[in-house]
């Protein structure tokens, strides 16, 4: 095991290429590895948070608001018709000049590679003069501009054609090199809008091993990084000149069950599985307290999360659930005309808490005599997608990066969402949903947000299992002007510095 640690902190921890003795280098290690920088289609959205990319708006997460980026401002009073005012003199990293007609192309281009960005956007069409933007969208689409502060909406300059290995965005860095699975150098932009940074050069290295990454970080190896292993948190802290900082985000650990298969057709059965799921014995003995109890994918302190009467959980409390659906436990298995109830259950080591949570669901479901048989995967996203023959699946998602419900209702509930991995087709939660992207008023928005979660929450569309904090460790005799976000988009930015 200490060789495998070894290697696999040597794997991340070659001197940056890009790097000269003298130079400002920072070194950051992020838990999800990426094999395309394409940002219109790269669901670790490395290129945005690694400085590379810019969206024409970002989220102000202090005040819950869309903040302009890219764009000066914009105005679209009947929620249809959009006019978007551009920055001027925003150059891209190839010297190009950000205007309105390479916006829009790239755009069009992010609508043609992704569907689920072509749905989420529902632009009818562009028309490009100068700085100017006029977009319309297919019907009125209030919050469409928050859905521009997602990652795959970056704006890159799509002249270049090597979308994969070196996307041209304008952010504060340029990429030098990519390996994929393994890192990226990255170096100052000069002409950066913004102003450029103090730093000269960056290395955004990946490893999905929570143990590596904290020992990356005691040796010195790396100055950030990105979630280190939860149950070494003590021994960081208590090491001088690391700093750990927890910080509460926008994120569900969640149980995702696949409406498609049989036997969660019956709700009874989807009302044991949430049963089964023991969430303040998770929250103390797997994130060790930096976490809390879901009920609902929304953090209770937000305004369109519901107010959720306790449910009774527990193994005695399954059962009788089981028993509603015709299951009884017959020499020790739980099973309906001589049939057992068998789950398969996906997870991925990438959130290193996850397959933690899987194996405890595991052991829980056993005393009750149902069998579950954890298969890893690499990629949540694509296999879900492409694969039905599954049943659960511990899945982590931000719920509302963009201070809003929409996003998330959207991408998991709405049959068009690109995160409906549990085959959802609700009339009634889609009319909810429909009506959502229509309504401007951001009461009404709050109510029809929270009718849709007691929806979910009712006919147990997924279970929610506990919403973690964003742990980050790094050094800080070395690093000045961290910032963990709550949103876990923005990370290498110009205001990044060292020692």
């Amino acid at each position: 095991m200490l060789l495998i640690c070894i290697c696999l902190i040597s794997a991340c921890s070659s001197p940056s290429q890009s790097s000269s003795e003298g130079d400002k280098h920072l070194h950051f290690l992020y838990n999800f590895s990426t094999n395309s920088l394409d940002p219109h289609v790269d669901s670790s959205y490395v290129p945005l948070r690694a400085g590379i990319t810019e969206t024409l708006v970002r989220l102000d997460e202090e005040n819950l608001t869309v903040a302009p980026w890219l764009a000066e401002s914009w105005e679209g009073e009947d929620g249809q018709h959009w006019t978007i005012k551009l920055r001027e003199n925003i150059k891209f990293h190839n010297g190009n000049p950000m205007d309105a007609a390479a916006v829009k192309a790239s755009l069009e281009r992010a609508m043609n590679e992704n569907v689920a960005i072509q749905n989420a956007l529902k632009i009818d069409t562009i028309k490009a003069e100068g700085y100017l933007l006029e977009i319309t969208t297919k019907e009125p689409f209030p919050e469409f501009v928050s859905e521009l502060v997602n990652p795959n909406v970056s704006i890159i300059d799509v002249t270049e054609t090597d979308f994969i290995n070196n996307p041209v965005g304008t952010g504060p860095f340029v990429l030098q090199s990519f390996a994929p699975g393994s890192k990226l150098e990255l170096e100052r932009f000069e002409g950066y809008w913004d102003g450029a940074s103090k730093l000269d050069s960056v290395t955004f290295s990946f490893n999905e091993d929570a143990n590596a990454r904290t020992l990356a970080l005691q040796s010195g190896q790396v100055d950030i990084v990105y979630r280190p292993e939860t149950e070494s948190l003590e021994s960081l802290e208590a090491q001088g000149g690391i700093k750990v900082e927890s910080t509460a985000t926008f994120r569900v650990h969640q149980m995702t069950m696949n409406m498609e298969r049989e036997s969660l057709q019956d709700i009874n059965v989807r009302r044991a599985v949430d049963a089964l799921i023991n969430r303040q014995k998770l929250v103390d003995s797997i994130l060790l307290g930096h976490a809390e109890p879901a009920v609902g994918p929304f953090l209770p302190s937000l305004p369109f999360a519901p107010t959720y009467e306790p449910s009774e959980t527990g193994a005695e409390i399954a059962v009788e659930h089981l028993k509603k659906a015709g299951y009884s436990l017959v020499d020790g298995v739980m099973q309906k005309d001589g049939e057992p109830l068998k789950f398969t259950l996906l997870t991925y080591s990438a959130r290193a808490d996850l397959p933690l949570i899987a194996q405890v669901f595991q052991s829980d479901a056993k005393q009750i005599g149902i069998e579950v048989e954890i298969r890893q995967i690499d990629v949540p996203e694509e296999y879900m997608a492409s694969n039905r023959d599954w049943d659960l699946a511990t899945y982590s998602n931000l719920t509302a990066p963009r201070g809003d419900a929409g996003y998330y209702l959207n991408a998991t509930y709405h049959p068009t969402g690109a995160l409906n991995f549990s085959g959802t087709e609700e009339p009634e939660l889609t009319a909810i949903i429909d009506e959502l992207n229509r309504t401007v008023n951001q009461e009404e928005r709050a109510a029809l947000a929270e009718q849709a979660a007691d929806y979910v929450h009712e006919n147990v569309i997924n279970s929610f299992v506990l919403h973690p904090s964003t742990i980050v460790a790094y050094n800080e005799d070395k690093v000045k002007n961290w910032v963990t976000t709550r949103s876990e988009y923005y990370m290498i930015t110009n205001k990044l510095d060292v020692n």
